[in-house]
């Protein structure tokens, strides 16, 4: 450490040593009692203490630079937390989404594209309803441990039969029977996110009617005939 300081503080001072330099060669060179020789050896001598100090900082910023990129390494973003029920499910959805999105990239067939698409944006709704409403969790954990594996098992079937690139009655009924499913599927997905939203909608029933007697108690609702 402290040789690593004394190697510092000599670079800090390079640029007086060059000034100094650049000022005695040129003494020996011209003669400084005339005032151009004076001028010519004041600009020489900076532009070295300036060339000097530049490359100083330049070499700084290099030596600093792969301990940045290791500091940055050592100390990786921290996860947000949602509690141990929740943060498995969230890990669970990511990778069902990152494989639907790989299977979605090589898919050609637009159809079916757009399903796996709708698959994909109803399974990251229910995935993160398990952080609006923790109570929906054992709803979502048997979506994900059935229903969302299932249709990925018949993606990637898909998937590997598109890719023959040949004709054949077994693969065109197959492919037919998994596009077929994937509308079934859509509709499924869908019946499911609506489900989880029922505890949401009966308390914003109860707060409605809570709401309307005591508006009508206090006299708030309706039309008042006024005497004047």
């Amino acid at each position: 450490m402290a040789r690593h300081n004394k190697r510092r503080r000599k670079k800090d001072f390079l640029p007086y040593y060059s000034f100094a330099g650049a000022w005695l060669i040129c003494a020996c060179i011209l003669p400084l009692y005339r005032v151009w020789a004076m001028l010519i050896t004041i600009v020489l001598a900076g532009a070295c203490a300036y060339f000097v100090s530049r490359r100083g900082e330049k070499d700084q910023e290099e030596d600093t630079l792969p301990k940045k990129k290791a500091e940055a390494k050592k100390a990786p973003e921290e996860k947000k937390s949602y509690g141990p029920e929740v943060d498995p499910i969230l890990e669970e959805g990511a990778r069902a989404l990152g494989e639907m999105a790989r299977i979605y990239s090589s898919v050609q067939d637009k159809e079916v594209r757009r399903k796996i698409n709708e698959l994909m944006r109803i399974t990251d709704k229910i995935t993160q309803d398990a952080i609006a409403d923790p109570s929906d969790i054992p709803q979502i954990k048997k979506f994900m441990n059935y229903y969302l594996p299932t249709t990925i098992k018949l993606l990637n079937a898909y998937d590997r039969m598109s890719a023959q690139g040949i004709e054949g009655e077994n693969l065109d009924r197959s492919m037919n029977s998994i596009n077929e499913m994937l509308d079934q599927a859509i509709v499924a997905y869908k019946k499911r996110l609506d489900s989880l939203f029922e505890n949401q909608a009966l308390d914003i029933e109860t707060d409605i009617e809570v709401m309307n007697r005591m508006l009508a108690r206090e006299g708030l609702t309706g039309e008042k005939d006024f005497d004047l």
